[in-house]
């Protein structure tokens, strides 16, 4: 017989809803379009191959630069307060750059623009996310043994903003680019809004020396050290995101020149991979709930290693699709296994600090997959592939080892 939902349950699921899921929705679709848009937006508006690939750089190198400033300033003012003045800042900055692009369509002044708003909104939409992050995670601790639940529905938010915010932002780019900025302005004005809903966050008693930029990259380092169920998924992720960069980096020539295959079908291979991580975090928020964090996490593992080993092989591109689908599946999975971690094991106060130093050294192995792609002749790419899988086997299978024996999670 089938039970009647709580009226408790029923408000906790509601105010999630608008304390942490609406607001991260609004957030990680205008960071998806502001992502894949604005490179676009730089190739419409310059007609240059090189200024679009700069402005590329351009929202990464400074998001890479701000892990240790956003991550300490999130500890130390807390996530509600600096989601809310980085998305109200994003939308302000976006809200100038469509006057100046209206007024100005094409010349100096549009290229100029459009390069400024690369930067502007690459830092700002770091700062974002990690409080963002750092609020799921607050949520994730309130829900004790659910938290999983919680961490995957923001997976599932993130991979869908993954899916949609690119193609949006290429329709309406048709219609010229202020429409496009207009839309990702709206979407950062209501992340704004609705952070102010966001219940708030445990701050640093403490505050770190000013001028350190370094300092919580530092705090960050030291805790995830003093943690080794933490420090073995990171270690055993990162080996697993060189592989998988690796497979991104070398995607275009593998699927072109190998597969004889159109570039289209290249952005095929990655949506059937974001569409199988969103279905792999649907059945892990279930059998978590079942079978306990580290049989799950431990068959994605498998499952990724697995797949990974076998795309370095696969004989055609139909294959290939699939296999890299699945080794995608189970990154998913270990995601959402790393996000109940860190949400468990970090303390509250260190958790902004210790989320930058994650996610810049599970980031670092994606420009050293480009190297390698780069230095290695075409028909040596699948031999490469097939070491940095074995790697990833052998680095995935020491982590979960490891956290199968952590007494922190016994409990």
């Amino acid at each position: 017989m089938s039970q009647a939902v709580s009226p408790r349950h029923a408000r906790r699921s509601g105010g999630l809803m608008r304390s942490i899921y609406l607001p991260r929705t609004a957030d990680a679709l205008a960071f998806a379009m502001s992502t894949y848009g604005i490179p676009l937006l730089v190739l419409a508006t310059t007609g240059s191959a090189a200024l679009t690939g700069l402005a590329f750089a351009l929202e990464w190198l400074p998001r890479l630069a701000a892990f240790g400033w956003a991550g300490s300033i999130v500890d130390r003012r807390g996530a509600a307060v600096v989601f809310h003045l980085a998305s109200l800042g994003r939308a302000l900055a976006l809200a100038a750059g469509t006057v100046l692009l209206f007024l100005h369509p094409s010349g100096t002044v549009a290229s100029a623009t459009v390069m400024v708003l690369a930067a502007t909104t690459g830092v700002l939409t770091e700062f974002s996310y990690i409080a963002a992050e750092t609020a799921g995670a607050a949520a994730g601790r309130r829900a004790g043994r659910r938290a999983h639940r919680i961490q995957a529905v923001l997976l599932g938010i993130d991979q869908t903003a993954t899916l949609a915010g690119p193609a949006l932002a290429g329709v309406l780019l048709l219609a010229g680019p202020p429409p496009m900025l207009a839309l990702i302005t709206v979407l950062s004005l209501l992340a704004a809004l609705l952070a102010l809903r966001t219940p708030p966050s445990p701050v640093a008693r403490a505050r770190a020396p000013k001028g350190e930029s370094g300092a919580g990259m530092l705090t960050g380092w030291r805790t995830i050290r003093s943690l080794p169920a933490l420090g073995w998924l990171v270690t055993g992720l990162t080996l697993s995101n060189l592989a998988t960069g690796l497979l991104q980096a070398a995607g275009p020539v593998i699927v072109v020149q190998h597969f004889g295959q159109s570039t289209t079908a290249v952005g095929l291979v990655w949506s059937a991979a974001a569409a199988a991580t969103l279905l792999s975090v649907t059945l892990c928020r279930f059998a978590l709930d079942r079978l306990g964090l580290w049989p799950v996490g431990a068959a994605c593992a498998a499952l990724a290693s697995l797949g990974c080993l076998a795309a370095a092989q696969a004989p055609d591109y139909r294959s290939y699709l699939i296999l890299v689908a699945v080794l995608m599946a189970g990154e998913g999975g270990m995601t959402v296994v790393l996000r109940t971690l860190r949400s468990r094991l970090i303390p509250p106060e260190k958790f902004g600090s210790t989320l930058s130093a994650t996610i810049l050294i599970l980031l670092l192995p994606f420009p050293v997959a480009g190297v390698l792609t780069a230095l290695t002749p075409p028909d040596a790419l699948g031999h490469v592939i097939t070491i940095c899988a074995a790697l990833q086997a052998l680095g995935l299978f020491c982590a979960f080892a490891r956290i199968r024996t952590d007494p922190a999670l016994r409990a």
